[in-house]
This record gives structure tokens, sequence and C-alpha cells, in this order.
């Protein structure tokens, strides 16, 4: 299985994850070369070596036409904020900017328009951003849909944390191509990258306090803290937001889980620099390998029978999957004296093995039982719940081998084609929709199916 690990022992930021992840690319500067062929209006990519304690690795700049988005917000007041590029040097000092405030509501927006006239300090909104990703990027339709998904992550932790709805909130222009950039850039590569499974460690999100608009916030910032719900996050001694929205959100999205580096063959390391330094080295670390996947022993338990009703048969495979199968077969087979019989097969942990034998004598006629010890090769299987209009819809997603699959709950897809009157296939695409889009479509089609 290919695996990619990141470790975020110094958080994250949305340059520091994409040169990370450009140092795993055989070829950086061609990648580096394809990522300012995307045309996002005034911005260019530049990647550089950088060192901290001494291991080298890339920092990337993203500038805005021709200055880094930092050095445009010089000259302009504290609350215009992105500060994306070299997370850690946001907090305690008195010209330091924070992303959480790159947001905001609409009133804050007509201020922000009234008070200061300068022409970068216009704003955008989420559909605005839609209309660039969608309508202007030459990007795979799954890349838009990552980038997307990554920018509503945002756009609703920046919603609860002003108590505005998520339409109501803007983004600074400038900083908005800068957070495009970077996300665009992650979203993209990891698509070149192609891994099976993305395992993320426990983040560290800094301490202290950061400066913003508003006044004093702590670390993690709001947003921050918003989008990292249900993330192994912790602090520490280091002073400072390492983990910004951006960052959050796009570990957030693409993480198949969260956890410690699994036994895997390296292949390849990236380290992904940010500016400011610190006692430890300050960057992301991706290492892109190859993981076994799941090998375990099971036991397979057989018996014939031929003197029970189809009734009892069906009894018996409820009982023994409540007792701890994990799969059940029948089969028909011929018996002595020519009678047709049936052939039961289940499988089981080694450590259900009691429970599945007493149910199978229990709930069969059957005087004796077979036992085989079988390897099965597995695919990592996780499941997870899709919001849909509709009701929730269970899906199981499984990979390995080189192979991803997903499943959606037939229950599920039934009781929405029963109720909206359509068919299956249209349920299926409903939640396949919801799903690559995080609960926020269109549903337009599927009501005018159900018609």
């Amino acid at each position: 299985m290919r695996t990619l690990y990141l470790d975020c022992g110094m958080g994250a930021a949305g340059d520091m994850l994409t040169a990370a992840l450009l140092e795993l690319m055989p070829d950086p500067a061609a990648a580096v070369a394809e990522l300012n062929a995307l045309g996002i209006p005034g911005v260019r990519f530049a990647a550089s070596q950088a060192v901290k304690c001494g291991i080298t690795g890339t920092h990337v700049t993203v500038t805005v036409n021709g200055e880094e988005e930092e050095d445009l917000h010089t000259h302009s007041h504290g609350d215009h904020v992105h500060h994306e590029h070299g997370h850690g040097e946001h907090a305690h000092t008195h010209h330091e900017h924070h992303h959480d405030e790159h947001a905001h509501s609409h009133d804050e927006h007509a201020h922000h328009h009234d008070g200061h006239a300068h022409g970068h300090h216009a704003h955008s909104s989420l559909h605005d951003i839609a209309h660039l990703v969608r309508g202007h990027l030459p990007l795979s339709e799954r890349v838009k849909d990552d980038v997307m998904a990554v920018y509503q992550l945002i756009a609703e932790a920046e919603s609860h944390a002003h108590g505005v709805p998520v339409t109501d909130i803007h983004f600074h222009e400038v900083g908005t191509l800068d957070a495009v950039a970077d996300i665009a850039a992650v979203c993209l590569l990891m698509e070149r990258l192609a891994p099976d499974e993305v395992v993320v460690s426990p983040v560290h999100v800094g301490s202290g306090q950061v400066r913003c608009a508003h006044g004093i916030l702590p670390v993690p910032a709001p947003a921050t803290a918003y989008i990292l719900k249900d993330v192994p996050i912790y602090g520490g001694a280091v002073r400072g937001e390492l983990c910004t929205p951006t960052g959050a959100a796009l570990l957030k999205h693409f993480a198949t889980r969260f956890g410690d580096l699994p036994v895997m063959r390296v292949q390849a390391i990236g380290y992904g620099m940010g500016k400011r330094d610190f006692g430890a080295a300050n960057c992301v670390r991706a290492m892109l390998g190859e993981r076994e996947c799941a090998v375990d022993e099971i036991c397979e338990l057989r018996c014939n029978v031929d003197d029970m009703t189809g009734e009892a048969a069906g009894h018996a495979v409820e009982q023994l999957f409540a007792a701890g199968a994990l799969d059940v077969s029948t089969a028909p087979i011929g018996m002595k004296k020519n009678r047709p019989g049936l052939l039961l097969s289940v499988m089981c942990r080694e450590a259900d093995r009691e429970a599945v034998l007493r149910a199978m004598f229990q709930h069969t006629t059957t005087l004796g039982v077979r036992e085989s010890k079988c390897r099965r090769y597995v695919l990592d299987r996780r499941s997870e719940t899709i919001e849909t209009p509709y009701g929730a819809v269970r899906r199981k997603l499984s990979s390995g081998y080189g192979v991803r699959r997903e499943k959606y709950e037939y229950e599920d897809l039934a009781r929405i084609a029963q109720a909206r009157g359509v068919s299956l296939s249209a349920a299926q695409a409903l939640a396949a929709q919801c799903a690559r889009q995080a609960g926020h479509i269109e549903t337009q089609q599927l009501e005018k199916e159900g018609t």
C-alpha cells in the first residue's frame, strides 16, 4: 500500500506542505513549473533551498503581483490579515498578523471597504473562489473538488468563529489568491503522488497568543481550533502559532487517519521549511513509501447437514453472525443415500471460535464440525457517514494493493430512493456528490428525476 506520512511536530502551513510534497516528486523543478502554469492571477511559485537546525529542505515562496502577501500588508493595518508563509512568526510582536482574520463577515467587509480604500483590500466570497477554481484553473475535477472542500472547511470555521453564515464570509483578495495558490498546489501534488492512504502525526499547534484585528487571541486561534476538532493536537514550549487554518484544513481533508509513523518501507523523504528559526527544525516532514496490507489468521469451520429446513438454516446463519462470525455461506451438496444437503461454512477469528462452535451445534443439526486455519489478506477498510439532504448514508471505503473501492450501504440508498421516488443509481449519485462537496450540494437533478 502506497502510504504518505506527514510529520507535523512543528505544525503545518500551506507553503510548508507544498514544499514537503515537492521534495517527493521525481522532478521538483517540473512540478513548480506546472504550478506556475495554473495561471492563478498574478501568482508565482518559487522553490529555494533552506536549512533548519542543520537539515536541508525546500522553502516555497508564493508572490502575488511580484510581492509576498506579508510584504503587501507591511504598510496596511493589522486587521488586513492572512499570513500563511513561515508560520510561527505571527505571535507576540506588534507587526504580526493572523490568518484567522483573513475572513470577515459581510458587515466587516463593508467597514473595511469604506475605511481602507487600498486596491488590494478588495474581498472575495466563497462563490467567487469557486468561480475562479472551477471556471478558470486547468485542474482535474478531482483536484477542483479537493480545493473547494478544503476552502469549505476554512469558511465553516471562520463562520463559526465570527458567528455569521458562511455566505457572509469574505476573504481579502490578495490573501485569497495566496491561499488558493497554497491549497491548489497541495491538492495537485497529492493527485500526482496518489497515495493509497495519508497518515498524519498528532499536530503541534504551538502556544501563547496571537494578535489580530479584534485583539489578542490564544493559540490555536479560533478557526484553527475549530478545524482541528476530533484531531489529536498538542501544545508545548514553542511560543507562536505553528498550525494555520489552511494547514489544518489540508491535513483534515486529506488524512486517512491520525497516528504514529506506521511500519513502512520509506522510499522518499521531503522537508518543507518555514521561515522562522526555533530550537527545533521548523519543518513538515513527508515520508512516502510502501506499507504491507493487513494479514491475519482466521478459522474456517464447516459442517454438512441434510435434515434441516430452509427456515432453520436461515435462522442458524443469523445466530452465527451474532456469535461473532466474520462470514457465513451455504452451498447445496449431495450427501450419502443420494440425499440433497447443505454445506455450511463459517469464518471467524480465533478469539471467537468457541462461541461460534457453540452456535453451530446449538442452531444446526450437525454432529461434527471441521476446522481449517487460513491466512487472510485484506484491504484496509473504514466506514464513514455522508450527510445528504434526505438523511445519512453510510459508505465503506477500502484500499490497498494498488486499488481503491467505495460502496454505499444498500439500505440507506433504498430509503432515499423510496422516499424521493427515484432510482437507486440516482440516490447513489446524490450520496457521491455530497461526499465530494462535504455536504454542500445542489439537488436539482435528483428533484427533477423525482417529479
